[in-house]
């Protein structure tokens, strides 16, 4: 099978493509991953591909923004590789992935009748709201409508990411559409405890007693981190707050923070590896996007134990099922993110009530073992 993604950049996607090309080997699939270039502020996840069993090329010509002559260049590329590989399942990720190799894919079907090809596509959020201008959304919206028809099996990582696609974009249909969660590798989350804390507040240079509030993702327009600077501004000055990740609006969220006081209070880590430490010394993690598909450090944070908050955008409520996991809140409301903050900062077995049950929630829902049999029972279905 052919599997073919963006970019591996920081998230779940890269996380996803990689992993399951590597684990559905033991199920009896061939992988060969293709994947773009990674801007230069995105964080590469290229390093999980150390240690081998996987088979991937990267085409340079791939990259996120739109760039007809590049994009011309990729399809050629991705169309080669199909014809060399001669796949029996072509497996897209993202959304120009998804157009490109989707079409070359139905191109070679046309000029070779007798493959029979099988196209998945994966959407782990889509990029029809917040992402571009109104006119580029719909082209956007009539290309994926025209592929969705020719597409065997649409997978969505949440049953709200489906519903969205089918009724508010008219994309696909239900027969088409399988709903498959995230699995991601948790165990480096669920072995956090006291002793982890401890040391990765040391790790951090964090006072024992302080209170840490973090975020963690992307630095994009996406992800909102503005309203989590106008959260901050509203919460006691003895709160340390992270921001882990890194992007093209650092500059300017690192100005905003001293144009608002809180430069002593807030700090930019940019990209880690050490996200199990990051979670470890956090008594809270805040989700302020604007769209969302299924969010993994959400995931990650309450594998970790710790308490959340998150925006109400996207998938954040298909991973917060109830109050007693976490609290979700209305998105653009920095009142109403600062406020429940406040509220579990203030209540000490409340938020440690949250972060065990938040934990034994999202292992059981999100493993990567369950993801891998998932895949490969929808393969062979399809074959």
């Amino acid at each position: 099978m052919l599997r073919v993604i963006t970019r591996l950049n920081i998230g779940g996607p890269s996380i996803q493509a990689i992993r399951l090309s590597r684990s559905l080997a033991a199920e009896g699939f061939e992988t060969l991953l293709l994947h773009g270039r990674v801007g230069e502020s995105e964080g590469d996840m290229g390093y999980l591909m150390e240690g081998g069993g996987v088979r991937a090329q990267r085409i340079d010509a791939l990259a996120r923004p739109i760039a007809p002559w590049s994009d011309a260049r990729a399809f050629a590329a991705i169309a080669r590789a199909i014809a060399d590989f001669r796949p029996h399942i072509v497996h897209t990720h993202m959304a120009k992935a998804g157009v490109l190799a989707r079409t070359a894919a139905l191109l070679d079907k046309r000029m070779h009748p007798s493959r029979r090809t099988r196209l998945v596509h994966t959407y782990h959020g889509h990029v029809l709201e917040g992402y571009f201008s109104a006119a580029a959304t719909r082209v956007f919206i009539g290309l994926e409508r025209m592929l969705a028809r020719a597409t065997d099996r649409l997978i969505a990582v949440s049953p709200l990411v489906r519903d969205e696609l089918l009724h508010q974009y008219r994309i696909g249909s239900s027969d088409t559409f399988t709903v498959v969660p995230l699995g991601l590798d948790l165990d480096a989350f669920r072995g956090i405890d006291r002793s982890a804390r401890a040391a990765a507040r040391r790790g951090l240079d964090i006072p024992p007693g302080a209170a840490v509030v973090t975020t963690v993702g992307r630095l994009t327009a996406i992800k909102n981190h503005a309203l989590f600077l106008d959260a901050a501004q509203r919460l006691d000055t003895d709160v340390v707050f992270l921001v882990a990740g890194d992007g093209e609006l650092r500059g300017d969220l690192e100005r905003s923070a001293r144009e608002r006081g809180l430069a002593d209070r807030v700090r930019f880590l940019g990209w880690r590896r050490d996200l199990p430490a990051i979670y470890a010394a956090s008594d809270i993690v805040a989700i302020t996007s604007r769209n969302e598909g299924t969010p993994v450090a959400l995931i990650e944070a309450m594998a970790a134990g710790v308490a959340v908050v998150g925006a109400d955008v996207g998938g954040v409520r298909d991973v917060v099922l109830n109050g007693a996991i976490g609290v979700v809140v209305p998105p653009e409301n920095a009142d109403s993110l600062a406020r429940a903050i406040g509220d579990l900062l203030g209540d000490p077995e409340r938020r440690a009530r949250m972060g065990a049950e938040a934990r034994t929630s999202v292992v059981a829902r999100y493993a990567f073992a369950r993801l891998t049999a998932d895949i490969a029972k929808l393969y062979r279905e399809l074959l």
